[in-house]
């Protein structure tokens, strides 16, 4: 199922990013991120192109019902999708819910450049400053390193007494172990060096 059309707002913008919605010419570039192997080394498996589109649906369908979701990362004047980053609803089977998650997915060749901090960071203050969250939260496989240092940066903390079992893999499953991380709204001081985003 394809998204529709480009709509308006909400955008975010950086020194060297725009947050956006979702377009028909971002299905086959993210359909690629989804199916690189090293990019989805911490979920059960890289998704197939039907997959990605759903997935694009359902983030635009997010947004639409509760005024946020996963926005397509744009690099202003290099690349027109690099991944998303964004807040989610979280599931109703997960141990803590309710509550919204900020999640992101990068392409491979453009990790180690601050880019996810500096969308992340943006998505945060919307969660905080115009969505008014009291809270977000983070959670990865136990192995996805990666991620959990850009959670550090963030200021979310990891409570280990509250690492889970993942209920959507079997028992047992490698991936199955998972940590979650915390942010909460009077704690919010915005990461050191990265520029604040503008809504429009």
């Amino acid at each position: 199922m394809a998204p529709p059309e480009p709509l308006r707002g909400p955008q975010l913008r950086t020194q060297r990013l725009l947050l956006r919605r979702w377009s028909d010419a971002d299905l086959e570039p993210f359909a690629a991120i989804n199916a690189d192997p090293e990019v989805m080394e911490h979920f059960p498996a890289p998704l197939t192109r039907e997959q990605s589109d759903e997935l694009v649906a359902g983030i635009e369908l997010c947004f639409e019902q509760e005024g946020f979701g996963g926005w397509a990362v744009q690099v202003l004047g290099e690349a027109q999708l690099i991944g998303f980053v964004g807040l989610f609803t979280v599931g109703e089977q997960m141990p803590f819910a309710p509550s919204v998650e900020i999640g992101w997915r990068i392409a491979r060749p453009f990790w180690g450049r601050g880019l996810a901090l500096e969308a992340a960071a943006a998505a945060v203050d919307f969660a905080f400053d115009v969505a008014r969250l009291d809270s977000i939260l983070a959670y990865t496989a136990a192995g996805n390193t990666r991620s959990q240092r850009l959670m550090g940066r963030l200021g979310m903390i990891r409570d280990p007494r509250e690492d889970f079992d993942h209920p959507a893999l079997p028992p047992g499953h490698a991936l199955a172990p998972h940590v979650l991380y915390r942010l909460w709204a009077e704690d919010w001081d915005g990461v050191p060096g990265a520029q604040h985003a503008t809504q429009r």
